[in-house]
């Protein structure tokens, strides 16, 4: 995840955190040091980096949980409302999946009844503790963990429990229409917390489309896989593009760019075999920045996969997904270059997948309406 900032590896998983949740800390600060002085504003920042602790616990919960079923997890990013664990793949199987889903709420379950038990506290909706005393904070912190854990089991994508409901539609459902069913529920959810934020806390409204946004993300991400089935690579790459030499400098990249309109330039060798790929956004940074002396070779985006063209698409898609690169290489029995495929050769394929469907089932409805005519 961009503009995110690494804090380290914990049994092969990278613990991010988002700036914004930097921005969280200072918030939390100036308003508590403005009502109670610094003292306050250290024990309000003590308190947010607490809750955090406990919301990377819930997520290595989803972590061990997958790695039992060979799902590895490639990195965890703490935002303002929340982490982020990121798989790298979906199980499909619907056990699987319900329990890596809930395997985040049942750690966070532990954390909040045993902060209970210590503290000889039940859960309360008062989290202002103006003593400051750490059996208040820590009472404070078992409750926020219970609300964590019942926000978490809300049905909507992209939080546990909108995992959990497409795991147990996909019982019944397959994938594919399990996955639309919760997709269209969690952006149901997201509607109500956009109204209660008009009418209650705009910071509501920040988590509805957050919601909204990771559930059409999900959908849309399914879409794609569904569309890849039965495809092979050589379907969905893109076979008319121009390279770059490793020693090309700015300028010649900028003008390819301008000539061509390519949004990803493949970097080769003198033998022309692939070493990286030049993504626009890359160029166009740098570009505005300066640097007549930078060539693509310091620019690239190294260590790019390749596939062969009678390769299932899904492969393809796999590899775009989860390692998040701009670009995958298609390469030939002798290893040259004959393709690439990037989420926008898959998209466009997936919209022309989509006309022919309408198409079809246009001609469908056309022909019963002859056959009732006759």
């Amino acid at each position: 995840m961009t503009w995110s900032i690494p804090l380290g590896r914990v049994y092969g998983t990278e613990v991010r955190v988002h700036v914004t949740f930097l921005l969280l800390l200072l918030w939390i600060a100036v308003i508590d040091a403005g009502q109670g002085g610094l003292p306050a504003a250290g024990r309000g920042v003590l308190f947010v980096l607490l809750v955090f602790v406990c919301i990377v616990l819930h997520e290595f919960g989803h972590v061990l949980a997958a790695r039992r079923f060979g799902v590895t997890t490639p990195d965890i990013t703490l935002l303002p409302i929340g982490g982020v664990a990121r798989l790298s793949r979906i199980p499909e199987q619907p056990g699987q999946e319900l329990v890596i889903a809930l395997a985040g709420p049942a750690v966070t379950l532990v954390i909040a009844v045993a902060l209970f038990a210590v503290t000889g506290t039940r859960p309360t909706l008062v989290t202002v503790d103006p003593g400051g005393s750490l059996v208040g904070m820590m009472a404070r912190l078992a409750s926020v963990n219970l609300f964590l854990l019942l926000f978490n089991l809300i049905p909507a994508f992209p939080m546990d429990g909108g995992r959990a409901l497409r795991a147990l539609l996909g019982y019944r459902l397959g994938f594919v229409q399990a996955t639309q069913i919760a997709a269209s529920v969690g952006q149901g959810f997201a509607f109500l917390l956009g109204f209660l934020g008009l009418i209650a806390n705009p910071i509501l409204l920040f988590i509805a489309l957050f919601v909204y946004l990771g559930a059409a993300a999900e959908a849309h991400t399914v879409q794609l896989r569904q569309v890849a089935q039965g495809m092979i690579v050589g379907d969905s790459m893109m076979t008319r593009f121009e390279t770059l030499p490793l020693d090309a400098g700015l300028d010649d990249a900028v003008r390819a760019l301008i000539r061509t309109a390519q949004r990803i330039f493949p970097v080769v060798d003198g033998t022309g075999r692939l070493q990286g790929v030049l993504s626009q956004s890359a160029l166009v940074q740098r570009a505005q920045a300066g640097g007549p002396d930078v060539v693509v070779a310091d620019l690239m985006t190294r260590g790019i996969p390749a596939v062969h063209p009678y390769q299932p698409l899904g492969d393809a898609l796999r590899l775009l997904q989860d390692g998040s690169l701009p670009a995958v290489a298609v390469t030939d029995a002798a290893d040259r270059l004959v393709g690439l495929v990037t989420s926008e050769t898959i998209g466009e394929v997936m919209l022309t997948h989509g006309v022919r469907s309408s198409r079809a089932a246009g001609a469908g409805r056309q022909s019963g309406r002859t056959r009732d005519a006759a």
